[in-house]
């Protein structure tokens, strides 16, 4: 596939976020498709993603995905984007605060045969966290 190619179907991955057609996953990642990130017990490779994606859609209805910069080269394609939304379920075992919480993200996509062969996606979490009360960070006084 050409450069321009690729980055159309991260593209697209970004729209079936976007729309919340998760059922669309299957047309852009492949069957052996790999998450570098996968927190803690989360089952291994797509299926476990999914299950991912449909647990952070049920905890952020309104999750939204804007892409920034697209960069792309060979069979990569990495994406700097903000994650939006609001708090309305279960998140991690923190219950919904319907707090509207944004995080800065990037994302690294290697693409083989047209699907979305692995993802490495680097987001700030601590800062995420924040945003929902989970987590307080306490600074030195003078």
């Amino acid at each position: 596939m050409s450069v321009e190619e690729n980055k159309a179907l991260v593209q697209r991955l970004v729209e079936v976020y976007n729309t919340g057609n998760l059922a669309a996953l299957g047309e852009v990642l492949a069957p052996e498709f790999v998450y570098h990130n996968a927190p803690p017990g989360q089952k291994p490779g797509r299926e476990g993603y999914e299950e991912a994606q449909m647990s952070g859609q049920n905890a952020f209805p309104d999750l939204h995905y804007t892409i920034e910069d697209m960069i792309a080269e060979g069979d990569k394609v990495v994406v700097r984007a903000t994650c939006s939304g609001t708090h309305r379920g279960e998140f991690m075992g923190i219950a919904p605060t319907n707090k509207r919480v944004t995080m800065p993200a990037v994302g690294i996509y290697r693409i083989v045969n047209g699907k979305i062969f692995e993802e490495w996606e680097f987001g700030d979490m601590l800062g995420f966290m924040q945003q929902l009360g989970a987590v307080t960070i306490k600074t030195a006084s003078k």
